[in-house]
């Protein structure tokens, strides 16, 4: 028998499209590559600076790029050892216990939430924010997911869990609600010096601990 071919899955999930593409492990050569949709994902803005999208649209289009991905993959045995994701960065979804988000995407090119992070960023002080978080909240998702607690209640009073997009895709994919090091950063919830996440940013913006994923 024929052993299997190694193939690496990597998905790309921005604002406009959504890319996968197979390589081979052992040479590390491209197999194959899709892209859906086929015109780009449209993005709602009900006001001016805000940007929104539904992640339930992401994954569909996670599904069909890896479904044309195997499709066009010359016959034989392969296994797909592992699967990578790079995302759109600085977003926020919200999901509920079903694991369904409750509200749409607040992307990375909104900007409603840039007054709440200055707020934030004057009460913890320029030197914590650059010393231990390495940037200002800023219009991050930390300060994406404060506005959430001050600007529409209901809805953050119902939430489960609060993730990156890529958090997302990866709780598709496996049904685990986790994170990474390097996501916490980039929503400036990662404190490099206690190598944990920040108490004093949780603290500030009034965000439970609980809320956030492992």
């Amino acid at each position: 028998m024929m052993a299997e071919r190694k193939l690496l899955l990597g998905l790309d999930v921005g604002s406009s499209f959504v890319k996968a593409s197979l390589i081979e492990v052992d040479t590390r050569q491209p197999v194959v590559s899709s892209r859906f949709p086929t015109a780009e994902m449209p993005i709602h803005a009900a006001h001016p600076g805000w940007a929104e999208q539904d992640p339930e649209m992401w994954w569909r289009n996670v599904i069909l790029a890896v479904r044309e991905c195997l499709s066009k993959l010359p016959a034989g045995g392969h296994e797909v050892a592992a699967i990578g994701i790079a995302y759109q960065m600085h977003g926020l979804v919200i999901v509920g216990k079903d694991h369904e988000p409750i509200r749409p995407s607040i992307i990375w090119c909104d900007s409603r939430a840039v007054n709440v992070g200055e707020k934030i960023f004057q009460k913890l002080g320029s030197g914590y924010c650059m010393s231990q978080l390495l940037n200002s909240p800023g219009n991050f998702t930390a300060s994406k997911l404060r506005w959430i607690k001050e600007m529409e209640p209901t809805l953050f009073d119902k939430i489960e869990k609060a993730m990156l997009p890529g958090d997302y895709i990866s709780m598709k994919l496996t049904g685990e609600i986790l994170t990474t090091q390097s996501g916490l950063s980039e929503g400036i919830f990662w404190d490099y010096e206690e190598r944990a996440i920040s108490i004093e940013l949780l603290k500030q913006i009034e965000i439970g601990r609980e809320l956030l994923p492992n």
